[in-house]
């Protein structure tokens, strides 16, 4: 199991623990209406401090029933949580569709560059074959031997192994 799937899995255990933890303590038993929003604990709170206290606004729109006030308020969270999904999922798109082209750039980058060096190196290593045949050539011309300049035009790298190493016959 990977590391990011192990805390996938702990955080799940902790919000199944933060919802069922409370129902199976009892917490809440004492009150008429156990798991009632922070509006109305908050309401319930100011009238036991200040009694006449009036409140400065009243709410536009009252539902019927508290089922209702529940859907509504429910389909408000999908609502927000459906907005930041796409939010981080666009984000999160964007940023593999960018690392997907700057990684096929660099592959073809790279695919060209070894090419290139490929074809350079290649280039190299022969004219350096082709230089040290023509100075063993020319060496041995020099010390004596006859008939072993005239095969130095011939050694180029793009002839074949057998007609630079065949001597010249006369």
């Amino acid at each position: 199991m990977s590391r990011n799937a192990k805390i996938n899995t702990l955080l799940l255990f902790v919000v199944v623990a933060l919802a069922v933890l409370p129902l199976a303590l009892g917490l809440g038993d004492h009150k008429e209406e156990p798991f009632t929003g922070a509006d109305s604990e908050a309401e319930t709170a100011i009238t036991e401090i200040r009694p006449d206290y009036e409140p400065w606004f009243s709410p536009l729109y009252e539902p019927p029933s508290g089922e209702i006030e529940s859907a509504l308020f429910a389909l408000q969270a999908a609502l927000g949580a459906g907005v930041l999904a796409y939010y981080f999922g666009l984000h999160r798109g964007r940023r593999q569709g960018e690392l997907r082209a700057l990684a096929q750039r660099d592959t073809t980058t790279s695919t060209a560059s070894t090419a290139a060096k490929t074809s350079t190196t290649a280039r190299t290593s022969q004219s350096t074959e082709y230089n040290e045949k023509t100075e063993n050539t020319v060496n041995a011309g020099n010390t004596g031997k006859a008939g072993n300049t005239e095969n130095t035009a011939r050694s180029h790298p793009s002839e074949s192994a057998s007609e630079a190493s065949a001597p010249e016959r006369t």
